[in-house]
């Protein structure tokens, strides 16, 4: 009888289908499983140092020893919304000191789990309260971050593209775009991002900016704003905040941010994040505010305390902060370098196609032009591993593999062709 039983309880998980293995994931493993000496990863996510080792930030680890040696540290539960000063300090971060969103209430904030918890919650908050029509459709960019698409599948939200990126200029379709969004669905929801598009590079200026919010405006759309790079793109906090702050000031209806400290603090494992909100009016957001923590309640009942008291201090002490932003500069600066260093390489070999795009791209980020065929001999013939639609992590890139990268890419453009 137990056998029995044993077999049946085997049959009802026996049509459970194999998921498919994540790309960035699995480029991750084939990478680390690759014993080639000279082997170089362009597709991780993540700070590298010039050793191109992770770098763990002078101010978090001065943080992370502040904290451990704190006798009165527990490990309580948090408020479901997370804890008051984290988030209180991260909507100065994103809006402003000085922002009157901010003195009138008017944002409904909650700590989530990283950037990624950000949208998943905020994608969720959209599935239950957008009204049941054609503007609940939510679209992203074309090309879109990897992880968007899931994410809305997963909740059954209808999805769609808008033009973002020209392959052909390797640039932004600012006029494509804005010929979408005047002919696009009222009161859709549009996904975007504030600085150092992921993955292409590509940030629309302070003008292309402005004429994108006025035309949102207009047709009553809904920006949902990526903030995955705030002070890492440029290495200017307030500067990668542009677009943010510029579309609160032309007074949209609800305006929504999904924050991460991933990258610009390096708290990748750590999980530090925020929901915004920022609604018309108080009594709005305390309503949102109220439904987001219920939402919240049942997916994760509260979020992690570490990672926000990390945060937290490096955002209120002065002299961490001041060290923060120094930390901030040395990543953008070694980036940026590495950029400049690629670019020469490949003109000076005249390396066939054009590279300046390779410069004009922001972040950590770089849209290569490079073919899925091209790539696959990258990483076949040359141990360089990247994305299927050639998307370059410059923080891959060091001294000791910038010339051997400028080298592969010439070799694979002569094998298969120029982009």
């Amino acid at each position: 009888m137990e056998v029995t039983n044993m077999q049946h309880g085997n049959k009802h998980l026996s049509t459970v289908p194999q998921a498919p293995e994540d790309l960035m994931f699995g480029l991750s493993a084939a990478y680390r499983n690759d014993t080639f000496p000279h082997k170089v990863d362009l597709g991780v996510g993540a700070y590298r140092d010039q050793a191109g080792r992770p770098w763990v930030l002078p101010s978090l680890r001065d943080a992370d020893r502040r904290l451990r040696d704190d006798p009165d540290l527990d490990h309580e539960y948090q408020p479901i919304a997370g804890m008051l000063d984290y988030l209180a300090a991260s909507q100065r971060l994103v809006f402003g000191s000085h922002s009157k969103e901010i003195k009138s209430k008017h944002i409904a904030s909650l700590q989530t789990l990283s950037g990624t918890g950000a949208l998943h919650l905020g994608f969720l908050f959209l599935q239950r309260f957008l009204p049941n029509q054609p503007s609940k459709r939510v679209f992203v960019s074309a090309p879109p971050y990897a992880n968007y698409l899931p994410i809305l599948r997963h909740l059954s939200l209808p999805t769609g593209f808008y033009p973002y990126y020209d392959a052909h200029s390797k640039s932004l379709d600012v006029e494509g775009l804005l010929s979408w969004i005047n002919t696009a669905t009222m009161g859709c929801v549009i996904l975007l991002q504030a600085s150092g598009h992921n993955p292409t590079g590509v940030d629309p200026s302070p003008v292309q900016w402005k004429k994108i919010a006025e035309a949102m405006k207009a047709r009553h759309q809904i920006p949902f704003f990526d903030f995955a790079y705030q002070g890492f793109a440029t290495g200017d906090l307030d500067n990668d905040a542009y677009a943010i702050r510029l579309f609160f000031q032309q007074g949209f209806d609800v305006v929504m941010v999904a924050q991460s400290y991933a990258k610009n603090m390096g708290l990748y494992g750590e999980r530090a994040g925020c929901l915004h909100v920022v609604a018309s009016d108080s009594n709005h957001a305390e309503r949102i505010s109220s439904q987001l923590k219920s939402l919240q309640r049942v997916e994760i009942s509260t979020p992690p305390a570490y990672s926000a008291r990390l945060v937290t201090l490096i955002l209120q002490e002065p002299t961490l902060f001041v060290q923060w932003q120094k930390d901030l500069q040395t990543m953008s600066s070694r980036i940026h370098q590495m950029r400049h260093r690629l670019r020469d390489l490949l003109e000076d070999n005249a390396t066939p196609a054009r590279w300046s795009h390779i410069t004009e791209q922001k972040g950590m980020f770089c849209f290569s032009g490079l073919q899925p065929d091209q790539v696959k001999l990258l990483r076949e013939n040359f141990h360089i591993y990247t994305t299927p639609d050639g998307r370059f992590s410059i923080a891959g890139l060091n001294e000791g593999s910038v010339s051997y990268v400028a080298d592969a890419i010439k070799s694979v453009l002569l094998l298969g062709g120029n982009l």
